[in-house]
């Protein structure tokens, strides 16, 4: 009985604990510190137990409100969390279902390298029958191309795994040859 208040107590003080940071968030007018707080919440949003207070925090909204932000900073913490939220099925369905992956795509244009990274990574995490179409689009595709001819290794391994893994041998061909025909595109991160 005693260990089983101990672990309720735990799960409160987690929920409160996470709530301040919310609080913190929303009440403070400083960069640096809503900075901190989002760096904060992308990394519980690594941890399993952390879903459903997350959830029932808004976090996952917060965290795609910040993908339209000018903060770089925001920006790359918004999508890491977005990226750690998704691997949970319920958060994947909110996200597709909630205009997220017009957000997570848009973050393909970065400049910033982790935030690039971070977003190929969740289109990989969105993954799904219903949003492959999205995700496999030409101009997505043909973004995954240019990268997986980064001198950045880390930005061209994962987008060759994302070409390998996610795209048939045709999207691929198909994007090679819309590549050949057009000068514009999504920029490559700075390194």
């Amino acid at each position: 009985m005693m260990s089983h208040r101990r672990s309720g107590t735990h799960e409160d003080d987690r929920l409160e604990y996470l709530q301040a940071l919310v609080t913190e968030f929303q009440d403070t007018d400083s960069q640096d510190a809503k900075e901190q707080v989002l760096a904060n919440l992308a990394n519980f949003s690594y941890d399993p137990s952390n879903y459903v207070y997350l959830r029932q925090l808004q976090v996952v909204d917060l965290f795609l409100d910040m993908l339209t932000e000018e903060n770089e900073n925001f920006v790359e913490f918004g999508i890491g969390g977005v990226c750690n939220l998704c691997l949970d099925k319920t958060n994947k369905e909110y996200i597709l279902q909630n205009g997220g992956l017009k957000l997570v795509i848009s973050c393909l244009s970065s400049p910033n390298e982790e935030t690039v990274l971070s977003a190929v990574t969740t289109l990989m995490y969105l993954m799904t029958p219903d949003s492959r179409q999205d995700i496999t689009a030409p101009p997505v595709v043909e973004c995954m191309l240019r990268f997986s001819l980064s001198a950045n290794k880390r930005l061209s391994n994962l987008a060759g795994v994302f070409l390998q893994d996610y795209c048939s041998p045709e999207q691929v061909e198909s994007a090679r040859s819309l590549q050949q025909h057009s000068a514009l595109g999504i920029p490559l991160p700075r390194n």
